[in-house]
């Protein structure tokens, strides 16, 4: 009898090591691209402006990619954002990027250089757009801007293509109309502050450094972009439908909205690359975006927004083949 249940106890063991190896694949199936080493050489991301939320976001990626990848040299190059990181990628002065989906579509239909190039890699967070004025400032609406000094961003950044969209909705001409600064969010919070421009446009994640910051040493406020505004802005067609109406959460800066949200604009921001990127470079990059989402997002709260269900949706582009290929291999 004893042998018997040695014999049962023996096959019991075969059977609990056999489950344990099935379940060691299936974990290695999950974090590795089993049958490819990690992929080497050197590939350059396009960042944004210093104190915003691509920078920020791309300096943690690239330490993700240094660990994963160890053989890969990642190079960041600041930018003015999203137009000129489309324009970047497209032409192969980048390999990746982040960018905002109407920026993607408005260079796409603008016929910019090197478009059919252009894959999606993953969707990564929304963007909020952020009008910002004094606290004691009179500007209770975009219409109240007109005359005034404002930032509307660098030539080639995200924020002032969709100020100019906002201002024009609001019947402002964004030239004439105001008198406009260039200011981002590296110097407009400053710029503010100093009293050197009345109100500035912003289009960032949430929170962005830049306006926390500023939060802890200067009083100011959110202007309400209203839903009517965005009605405008949709009836004007074109990159526009990747505007949506909704609410900056009053959780994003709590000492400046104190309990109450802001009516605004969001627009998704995508992962770019190249149709001719290498696909298991691709498919490797793609997983380390959403392996290291936890991670990225104990510094950039916004991309906890990063999903595996939501990332495969990189409209106006295409996925790129190394990113099929890794969310395939993750489906259900």
């Amino acid at each position: 009898m004893s042998k018997m249940f040695s014999r049962i106890g023996r096959r019991g063991a075969l059977r609990g090591a056999a489950a344990g190896v099935v379940a060691l694949g299936l974990l290695l199936w999950w974090l590795l691209p089993l049958g490819d080493e990690p992929p080497s050489g050197t590939i350059t991301i396009s960042t944004g402006t210093s104190r915003g939320v691509y920078q920020e976001y791309a300096t943690l990626l690239r330490t993700e990619l240094d660990r994963e990848l160890p053989g890969l040299k990642v190079r960041l190059r600041n930018s003015d954002g999203s137009q000129e990181n489309v324009a970047r990628v497209a032409t192969g002065q980048a390999d990746f990027a982040i960018a905002a989906a109407d920026a993607v579509e408005t260079y796409e239909l603008n016929d910019g250089p090197g478009t059919a190039r252009l894959r999606g890699v993953a969707r990564l967070y929304d963007d909020y757009v952020q009008l910002v004025v004094p606290r004691d400032s009179r500007i209770a609406s975009v219409a109240d801007l007109r005359g005034k000094r404002v930032a509307i961003g660098p030539q080639d950044s995200g924020v002032r293509l969709i100020a100019g969209r906002v201002l024009k909705a609001a019947g402002i001409d964004p030239v004439k109309g105001i008198r406009p600064q260039r200011d981002g969010i590296d110097t407009a919070p400053d710029q503010l502050r100093r009293g050197a421009i009345d109100a500035f446009f912003w289009s960032g994640g949430l929170p962005t450094a830049g306006l926390t910051q500023l939060s802890e040493k200067f009083a100011f406020r959110f202007v309400p972009i209203e839903p009517d505004l965005v009605a405008r802005l949709h009836a004007t067609g074109g990159a526009t439908r990747y505007y949506r109406a909704t609410n900056m959460p009053e959780s994003a800066y709590p000492t400046v909205q104190q309990g109450s949200t802001v009516p605004t604009i969001a627009v998704s921001n995508v992962l770019i690359t190249r149709k001719d990127m290498d696909p298991t470079l691709t498919d490797w990059v793609t997983r380390t975006v959403i392996k290291s989402r936890d991670k990225i997002g104990h510094y950039v709260h916004s991309a906890q927004l990063v999903d595996l269900r939501t990332a495969i949706y990189t409209d106006p582009l295409v996925l790129h083949e190394g990113a099929r290929r890794y969310y395939r291999s993750v489906k259900p």
